[in-house]
């Protein structure tokens, strides 16, 4: 199992998950766990998805998802589940 960590960032706007989810559930990509929260008009989202059965190789789609956040006006990142939790330990 491939996990990624998706993390979408921005000015909350109608759409933003759907948008997003819609991408991945055309590129095979299975969402675990989601959280999202809206603080002050900011938009906050992160996702634990498994990239396992996805046809397109992982780069590919954090590129895409960037492209995506930019043409909605928000920022997409992805990075693996084991950089992530080195990263983020303390």
């Amino acid at each position: 199992m491939k996990k990624t960590i998706i993390t979408v960032v921005g000015n909350d706007t109608v759409g933003i998950i759907a948008k997003v989810c819609t991408y991945l559930a055309e590129n095979n990509v299975n969402i675990e766990d989601i959280s999202q929260t809206i603080v002050q008009g900011y938009f906050n989202m992160m996702m634990i998805a498994d990239f396992g059965k996805a046809q397109k190789d992982t780069a590919t789609i954090s590129r895409e998802l960037g492209e995506l956040g930019d043409s909605i006006g928000v920022i997409i990142r992805c990075q693996h589940e084991d950089i992530f939790n080195m990263m983020h330990r303390i």
